[in-house]
């Protein structure tokens, strides 16, 4: 058999109905905005694959940074001991988040960082003796596939078979324009019950929403209510972390800080496995007793994994580095110039921030998530050698900060070629 034979014979891939499925392309290298397949065919890397590899593939200096930690440390339990990458990561990542954050709770992707932070919420008020047993959430969000997660995202398709099984979440409106005041009141209506634990969000830009994107104004008046009403805040940056919006963090636009922050894909760069939940004082007070089952009990095999933490530091510092810095405005230039060649397209709701530049195809009717146009999209992409993934009628971009001028040309005048093919 051949490598694809075997993959359709051994694996199951995520978000995938397997009845029908075609051969998949077999990745065997990377490098930069580029990934090479078993015959030898090309690939511009159009969303850094999922979002999580800003620097492009095979960056030398993370792969130098994990060299180092595996010829040193390679893992050890974060139960009952610490090691200096997670205090150092921890101090980094501190210095750069809100300034209110004070704790770095570690685990292992985005949904169990949103996990912990809902569960630390249901937590601290059981703590106290206080019934807030329910989570408000943006209509259409999503937050991940674990049970909490998931019951805080929107998409009801990817959720529906567990309906009965999952907490409480009552949602509102996104508030992009027009529906601002919308947005508010219903979320002072649930405030006003008082059984709401937290209120969690993806800053500015719903990621698996089609990039749906919204101001910060309304966000920091819902923030607001939230704290008048004893309601945790808990910033999703899962996706928009990490430079993605053209700030270090989409809360670099407010200036209310959430009370928790989730974090991952970016956070080491694409390499390993790892994510980060922080907290205020006030949360981390809330566990803080004589009383041993107040604490929170929760916990991975890899937490704080230090080969992860020398990468993730590396990666700050990549981020955080003059020459990257100027390729993220270098992108968002690039992007701006193309938002203007789509002028006069079949193309509605033109968007960009940061290194996000997304649209809708000006079609009739509805589109579904996975539907058949979002399919001849993806395989027109990849037959033009280039990975974008559509959601329904819109198509997005989120490339590596790191791509060539060239790379993104070639993949403006495939999405040019596209909007044409499909409108025909």
């Amino acid at each position: 058999m051949t490598w694809a034979e075997k993959d359709l014979e051994y694996n199951w891939h995520p978000y995938t109905q397997h009845k029908g499925l075609e051969a998949l392309p077999v990745i065997v290298k990377g490098e930069g905005e580029f990934l090479w397949d078993v015959d030898g065919k090309r690939y511009i890397d159009g969303i850094a694959s999922w979002w999580v590899n800003p620097f492009g593939h095979s960056h030398p200096v993370l792969a130098e940074a994990i060299y180092r930690q595996l010829r040193t440390l390679e893992h050890v339990l974060f139960g009952g001991f610490t090691h200096v990458k997670a205090i150092e990561l921890s101090e980094k990542l501190l210095g750069l988040l809100p300034s209110n954050q004070k704790k770095i709770f570690y685990s292992d992707n985005g949904s169990t960082a949103v996990e912990i932070a809902i569960k630390a919420s249901l937590q601290f008020f059981y703590n106290r003796g206080e019934k807030r047993t329910k989570v408000i959430a943006f209509e259409n969000a999503f937050h991940g596939d674990t049970f909490g997660a998931m019951a805080a995202s929107g998409i009801s398709f990817f959720t529906e078979a567990f309906r009965h099984s999952l907490i409480q979440v009552e949602r509102i409106p996104v508030p992009v324009a027009g529906r601002e005041q919308e947005s508010l009141s219903r979320f002072e209506a649930l405030a006003k019950t008082g059984e709401f634990a937290c209120f969690i969000f993806e800053p500015l830009v719903l990621g698996a929403a089609g990039m749906q994107m919204y101001e910060a104004a309304p966000l920091e008046a819902l923030l607001a209510m939230a704290e008048r009403f004893g309601i945790f805040s808990i910033a999703d940056e899962v996706m928009t972390g990490f430079g993605k919006t053209g700030r270090t963090f989409a809360c670099d636009y407010l200036s209310r800080p959430p009370a928790m922050v989730c974090l991952s894909k970016a956070l080491t760069g694409g390499t390993i496995p790892m994510a980060v939940t922080s907290f205020s004082q006030e949360v981390f007070d809330g566990f803080y007793s004589d009383e041993v089952h107040r604490a929170l009990f929760h916990g991975h095999t890899f937490t704080a994994n230090p080969t992860g933490c020398a990468a993730a530091l590396a990666a700050v510092d990549l981020l955080l580095s003059e020459v990257m810095q100027e390729n993220v405005a270098r992108v968002n230039r690039s992007h701006r110039r193309f938002e203007q060649r789509l002028k006069g397209k079949k193309v509605k709701n033109v968007r960009v921030l940061g290194v996000i530049l997304a649209f809708e195809l000006d079609l009739d009717g509805a589109h579904d998530y996975y539907g058949s146009l979002r399919n001849r999209l993806y395989r027109f992409f990849i037959e033009k050698g280039i990975v974008l993934r559509p959601v329904g009628n819109t198509v997005y971009l989120l490339p590596p900060y790191t791509i060539s001028d060239e790379s993104l040309e070639t993949i403006y005048a495939a999405v040019l070629e596209a909007i044409d093919a499909v409108i025909v």
